[in-house]
C-alpha cells in the first residue's frame, strides 16, 4: 500500500555541500543540498540558491563558485553554514575552516573538503523560490589522501555525508559497483 502526498521536495538523500564564493581574501560559504551533475561533456553542475542568501549576489556578480564535498567530521560546520548568514557572522572563521586557492576560479576551496568542483556560471534560471546557477566544472581538486597508487579516487574512505529531510547521515557501506549487475562472472 502507498500514500500519495501533495507535490513537494522529497527527493533524498542529497549531498550536503559547502559552496564557497568570493575570493580567498573575502570569501563566503553557504550550505546547499540542491545540487547535482547535469552533463558529462562539458562537465556541468548546478546549485539552486534563494536570492535572499548572502552568497547569491556574490556568485551572480563573480560568475564563479566552488562546490566542496562534506564529511562526517564537517557536520557541525555544514549545518552552521546552512543556518547562519555571512551578512551577520564570519562563518569560515567561526567554524575554524581553512581555505586554499583554487586553480581555475577566484573562489577558494575548503581544505577540509575531500573533493572540490571549481565552477563557472553559464546561466541563471529563475525558478520561483530559488534561482538555479547552471555551471561548467572547470577543475576538480582532490585531497591526495584519497587517490591510490593507480590514480583511482577513493572517496569512500573520506567519510562523506548526505542530507535527508532535515537530517544528516554518514555514507559508508558499498553495495555494488557501476555495471556489476551485467558483468560476466
Amino acid at each position: 500500500m502507498r500514500t500519495n502526498l501533495k507535490a513537494g521536495t522529497l527527493l533524498a538523500p542529497l549531498p550536503a555541500v559547502m559552496v564557497t564564493s568570493g575570493t580567498l581574501e573575502q570569501a563566503n560559504v553557504m550550505t546547499v543540498a540542491w545540487t547535482g551533475i547535469v552533463n558529462t561533456r562539458p562537465p556541468m553542475t548546478y546549485i539552486s540558491v534563494r536570492p535572499t542568501r548572502c552568497s547569491y549576489d556574490i556568485i551572480k556578480e563573480s560568475g564563479e563558485f566552488v562546490i566542496n564535498l562534506t564529511t562526517s567530521k564537517m557536520v557541525f560546520s555544514t549545518d552552521f553554514c546552512g543556518v547562519k548568514s555571512g551578512r551577520d557572522i564570519p562563518k569560515i572563521k567561526k567554524c575554524g575552516l581553512h581555505l586554499t586557492a583554487a586553480t581555475a576560479v577566484r573562489a577558494p576551496i575548503i581544505e577540509e573538503s575531500p573533493l572540490a568542483l571549481e565552477c563557472r556560471v553559464v546561466d541563471i534560471k529563475p525558478l520561483g523560490s530559488h534561482d538555479m546557477f547552471l555551471a561548467e566544472i572547470l577543475s576538480v581538486s582532490v585531497d591526495s589522501r584519497y587517490i591510490d597508487s593507480k590514480g583511482k579516487i577513493n572517496l569512500n574512505q573520506a567519510g562523506l555525508m548526505a542530507y535527508s529531510h532535515g537530517e544528516y547521515f554518514a555514507l559508508g557501506r558499498k553495495l555494488g559497483s557501476f555495471g556489476y549487475s551485467v558483468k560476466k562472472r
